[in-house]
């Protein structure tokens, strides 16, 4: 089922302590791809896809909360599925990262592990599809844009280089996943994003983004306003009182 991303970084919160966040990305030429293949929490990011196996996604991510290596955690999985040549399964966790492919997914298929990252897809036009996803995810990561942000321009650039070969299909989607070990007041709106049923999927999942991230951004100045005023007035004196 087309091509993912999951990825791994550690970064310095306001406070001058250490985090770790996690991102997945994934498209396709099918509806609804996050409802099926990107799985993310504070310990990893995994995907799933080739011929869906759902539970392993899920249980995958499941077994890496629990405090087992991610390679160690998707291995036992597939050494247990009774479908695992036709299986696509990677992700990355705290320490590491793991990427496999069967035999029988759809050509041209295969995967990619880096520093902090790995990609995988099948059933597309070639391996410069995720060479172009995997550059562009290792040009943007030491920028300033959320990691949400980056994800999308990763999958634009592996759609660009061709993507899933299936043109005959019309309906597509995107999704996108982040999560992270700071403690935040809220989570941002952006980090968590799917577009289910479209023919542009990368930019229709990138207007999504602009708009959830402007929302979120506003979301905060209200909150912030909402402080200064309850500030102010309780540093008002009562009816009748004296200064």
């Amino acid at each position: 089922m087309t091509f993912s991303i999951c990825v791994r970084e550690e970064y310095t919160d306001e406070e001058g302590d250490e985090q770790t966040r996690f991102g997945v990305a994934v498209t396709t030429r099918l509806a609804a791809v996050g409802t099926l293949c990107p799985f993310v929490s504070e310990n990893g990011a995994v995907a799933t896809q080739s011929r869906v196996n759902v539970d392993l996604g899920r249980r995958g991510i499941d077994y890496v909360d629990d405090g087992l290596a991610v390679e160690d955690a998707l291995q036992s999985l597939l050494d247990a599925d009774d479908g695992k040549a036709e299986r696509q399964l990677h992700g990355v966790d705290a320490d590491g990262e793991f990427a496999f492919s069967g035999g029988e997914c759809g050509e041209w298929f295969g995967h990619e592990v880096g520093d902090d990252y790995t990609v995988a897809g099948n059933l597309l036009t070639g391996a410069d599809v995720l060479t172009a996803t995997a550059t562009a995810y290792e040009e943007g990561r030491d920028g300033d844009a959320p990691l949400a942000e980056r994800l999308i321009d990763a999958l634009e650039a592996g759609h660009a280089a061709g993507g899933d070969k299936r043109t005959e299909l019309e309906v597509q989607s995107a999704a996108l996943l982040v999560a992270t070990t700071e403690d935040r007041p809220a989570d941002p709106y952006y980090d968590d994003l799917r577009v289910d049923a479209t023919e542009t999927p990368i930019e229709d999942l990138r207007e999504t983004y602009e708009l959830a991230r402007e929302s979120y951004e506003q979301a905060l100045a209200r909150a912030a306003e909402r402080a200064d005023d309850e500030d102010e007035r309780s540093g008002e004196e009562p009816d009748g009182g004296e200064s």
